[in-house]
């Protein structure tokens, strides 16, 4: 019995798997997607809310509680260690950040200190415009308005209207319209002659002529 020939069938080539220790190239931590090759320091300043010196802060509290590097890259933390990471954001407080560097100390609606990060930062900023302007405040009716509130001169900046050095020029353009006689340019050519002619010249008197008694 003849045997059937044998075909060249590639094998199923199994997929990749990723490395425990491999390097993320985007990390998703407190709502925003960081470059994972930031350092700890270099990506939290990425948030908002966070500034340089929250940053540093935040970057010391981490290492010192759960021993994470500064230096490390934010892509090659695991999963618990980024987790411990963003307790650390959420609540500095608890960890030994002092009060005056919290950018929400003594909260309107709670009293405690607290610190704002992300999109909570954006929403309660948009609830504090609006209750200041449903109370009807100077600075609420300055912002309903969109002026300044912090007493910065609004004559040469934050202008919301027309231009006023444009209005006067063009008010100044219509007074002088309006008060230039009508007949001055009629007067300054002299009475014309009837006819459509011109008015003949005078002679002159000829310098040796005798002068009349």
């Amino acid at each position: 019995m003849a045997q059937e020939p044998k075909t060249n069938v590639p094998k199923a080539q199994s997929k990749p798997q990723a490395k425990a220790n491999e390097p993320i190239n985007i990390v998703r931590i407190a709502g925003r997607d960081i470059n994972g090759k930031y350092t700890i320091e270099g990506a939290l300043r990425q948030i908002k809310g966070i500034s340089h010196n929250m940053a540093s802060a935040m970057a010391m509290l981490a290492e010192k509680q759960y021993g994470i590097t500064r230096s490390t890259t934010i892509g090659s933390l695991e999963e618990k260690k980024l987790d411990e990471l963003e307790t650390v954001i959420k609540e500095p407080g608890k960890f030994g950040v002092p009060n005056y560097m919290l950018n929400r100390r003594k909260d309107s609606d709670t009293g405690v200190d607290v610190h704002f990060v992300g999109t909570d930062l954006l929403v309660k900023t948009r609830q504090d415009i609006d209750s200041t302007i449903k109370l009807q405040s100077w600075i609420g009716f300055r912002r309903q308005y969109g002026q300044k509130v912090r007493g910065q001169r609004t004559r040469s900046t934050g202008r919301t209207g027309e231009t006023v050095g444009v209005t006067k020029k063009r008010i100044q353009e219509e007074a002088k319209k309006a008060t230039k006689p009508s007949g001055q340019g009629a007067a300054a050519a002299g009475p014309a002659k009837e006819g459509g002619g011109a008015a003949p010249a005078a002679a002159p008197q000829s310098a040796t002529a005798p002068a009349t008694k």
